[in-house]
């Protein structure tokens, strides 16, 4: 038997790459919209990196990290998220004595050793945004704001967001003592991770799925907030519903980072099986300190990339393949060597352009021309090649006319010819 991938990651190929593609595109424009600029660090850092910045007691750190010792001696992490090497980089490059605050945006792989799942793999591509440098709430809603925009225009419908303040560390600090107080005589009816989590996070435990019915009458951290968190939490809310972008308070949501402060989102949708959360993020602003920078604040997200496209499929919304502009069907010796001249003058005109490759007759070759959707189709024989001329087909209405041969690019890139965007 030959080689296969490893378990947990997946061939991406051309028909699927075309979407992925297109969802990519969407969240570049978006963020030149939102004026974010693109970041690009490396797929792995030291692996106190993420012992520090993401929190030791993570599932991430404890569990999920593909952590090794390098060559020189050196211990170095697959990057299991993107703001702990994004905010490394800013520190590292000091972005942090620019005038302005710092807007970056990445995408790219993820590696956590997870149990495989629906949307969830061992290699994942996720899509974020980070903001450094204000404390302004309004940022918060803007970076909210972008997420949903951009769900919204890769074509999903209910994706909902869910919001929460997780206060300051100090606050944190007191809400665990009130939150052990109430967890500690249900310890024995809770699952293992949340009896696992009690001591150590046991704020994660009011995340578990499986014992929610557990938790009526829990504290809530809003309500252990204090003037200046809530304040932050209540202008946030007024931002985002300035922009129309409809939320729910969660206080029972955390995320499974130790960075975040004050405000915490996810956006969650139904639809990929047991895991209904697409996406998230909240404010981070320890965490520029924490790994050895100014103590600058930041807030951000990670998005998803498999889930999102999984969840296109699932309500048939894919993203449209791209489709060509030309397929040029050759009749004749003569007529393949003009086609060759022809498909390359087409294509550095800007064009999409494909041939027959493999010697099929005409009927095959239209055949393959509805499969990649060409827009036009152009047939050229000997006796056209003698002409000069060649027959151009409009493939959506059947509109067949002959065009000189010398005037094919000018026909097909002038600018009242309908073009796929």
């Amino acid at each position: 038997m030959g080689f296969q991938k490893p378990p947990g990651t997946q061939d991406i190929l051309p028909g699927q790459s075309a979407k992925w593609q297109r969802v990519e595109a969407i969240a570049r424009e978006l963020c030149r919209r939102f004026g974010f600029g693109e970041i690009r660090t490396p797929v792995f850092e030291t692996t106190e990196l993420y012992q520090r910045g993401v929190g030791e007691t993570t599932d991430i750190v404890e569990k999920e990290m593909y952590t090794f010792i390098d060559r020189g001696e050196r211990s170095v992490t697959l990057r299991p998220e993107g703001t702990a090497g994004v905010v490394r980089a800013y520190v590292e490059n000091k972005l942090y004595g620019e005038p302005d605050i710092s807007k970056l945006y990445y995408m790219g792989p993820m590696f956590r050793y997870e149990r495989a799942q629906a949307g969830r793999y061992r290699q994942f591509h996720q899509f974020g945004v980070e903001a450094l440098g204000s404390t302004d709430p309004s940022l918060d809603a803007e970076v909210i704001a972008l997420g949903y925009t951009f769900y919204t225009e890769v074509g999903l419908s209910g994706v909902r967001v869910e919001l929460n303040s997780v206060g300051t560390p100090e606050i944190r600090a007191a809400f665990r003592e009130e939150l052990l107080a109430f967890l500690r005589p249900k310890r024995e009816l809770l699952c293992q991770d949340c009896q696992a989590r009690m001591e150590r996070n046991p704020l994660r435990v009011l995340d578990c799925k499986k014992d929610q019915h557990h938790f009526e009458g829990a504290p809530s951290i809003l309500d252990s907030l204090d003037e200046a968190c809530t304040a932050h939490f209540e202008q946030v809310k007024a931002h985002l519903d300035a922009m129309n972008i409809p939320y729910v308070v969660n206080p029972r949501m955390v995320r499974g980072l130790d960075y975040y402060t004050h405000t915490a989102f996810e956006y969650k949708a139904e639809g990929i099986g047991a895991i209904d959360t697409i996406g998230g993020g909240g404010r981070y602003n320890g965490l520029v300190a924490d790994v050895g920078g100014p103590d600058q604040p930041g807030v951000g997200l990670g998005l998803g990339l498999e889930r999102t496209l999984l969840l296109l499929e699932k309500q048939g919304a894919t993203p449209p393949e791209p489709q060509i502009d030309i397929y040029l069907v050759a009749l004749g010796e003569a007529a393949e060597r003009e086609v060759t001249r022809l498909l390359h003058e087409l294509r550095l005109r800007g064009l999409a352009g494909e041939r027959d490759y493999l010697g099929r007759k005409m009927k095959a070759q239209m055949k393959s021309a509805d499969r990649l959707r060409a827009r036009y189709t152009a047939i050229l024989g000997d006796d056209e090649l003698a002409k000069g001329e060649i027959a151009l087909k409009h493939m959506a209405s059947g509109e067949q006319q002959t065009v000189r041969l010398t005037e094919l690019a000018d026909r097909l890139t002038t600018p009242n010819i309908e073009r796929n965007e």
